[in-house]
């Protein structure tokens, strides 16, 4: 005969652990807050340090005979919101993604709640599903914050305008909006190999910061071997190699290529880990 499994009336799987019960817990976290006002609080550092030092660059060209996108911040408030993108893209939006996708099972273990959870009963598929999608949208909502109150800022102080490109030319101001939003979907889709390693360490350590300080230091080690030029053309490989694949959007003509090679390893190496944190932890025996 089979065995009957007997489940309490009512019961249905699917609607444990909503997503809306998770994302209020996560956004009622202290580090939530500190995070959002961290993001958005560094347009206006950038703004201040460019009136105390008299403009972007330090000098003509900035001082070395070309010009960068960061010479051209106060051109408009679209050059100064695409500016925040290139001063934080390689480390300060990487904290985030690290913070909610590596905190988020690692935190409930810590807390020795994670049994209980489990107990309720949510199954464990579920419960990382729910952690996993609420984690990626804070991750996204921290990306949008950052360009969008820069947006606003950089408006307010610097007008409103075509976005002038650091090669010559420009982009017109109906077309900005669009092409830092593509920006923005770009350094999300890049960072999904930080959010694979975060939420697979996450399962492995009852460690918050484990996780977290593992997901940034490893994403370091990648920019490292990136710069070892040495290493020819396997650093195509290295997700690193493409983090800033997104200039390509900030041109007269849109180039794809950079970005959808970048956007292909990011993904490869992202699958490859979630795969992994759902297999361990649906083995793994919870005792915290």
């Amino acid at each position: 005969m089979s065995a009957v499994t007997e489940v309490a009336p009512g019961y249905r799987a699917s609607r444990t652990l909503p997503l809306r019960v998770e994302a209020l817990r996560q956004w009622r976290r202290r580090r939530t807050l500190v995070m959002g006002g961290v993001l958005a609080a560094l347009p206006f550092v950038l703004m201040t340090a460019f009136a105390v030092g008299g403009g972007p660059g330090g000098g003509p060209n900035g001082g070395n005979g070309r010009i960068t996108l960061i010479d051209t911040a106060t051109a408009s408030g679209a050059n100064f919101a695409a500016t925040c993108l290139f001063v934080s893209a390689g480390f300060l939006l990487v904290v985030p993604v690290a913070l909610f996708c590596g905190d988020t099972v690692a935190s409930e273990a810590s807390w020795s709640s994670l049994r209980y959870l489990l107990a309720s009963p949510v199954p464990r598929a579920r419960l990382l599903w729910s952690k996993l999608v609420v984690a990626l949208g804070f991750s996204l909502a921290a990306m949008v914050l950052l360009p969008t109150v820069a947006l606003a800022a950089g408006t307010a102080a610097y007008g409103w305008g075509p976005l002038k490109l650091p090669a010559g030319g420009s982009l017109a101001a109906a077309d900005t909006v669009p092409r830092l939003a593509l920006v923005v979907a770009f350094v999300f889709v890049s960072q999904l190999v930080t959010a694979g390693l975060a939420f697979w360490l996450s399962t492995r350590t009852d460690a918050p910061l484990g996780a977290v300080g593992g997901a940034v230091g490893l994403t370091i080690v990648g920019n490292v071997l990136d710069a070892v030029t040495a290493l020819g053309s396997w650093r195509e490989f290295l997700p690193a190699h493409w983090q800033f694949a997104w200039a390509d959007a900030l041109q007269p003509h849109l180039e794809w290529g950079g970005m959808v090679k970048g956007a292909a390893v990011s993904v490869s190496y992202a699958l490859v880990l979630f795969a992994l944190a759902f297999r361990g932890f649906a083995r793994k025996d919870i005792v915290s």
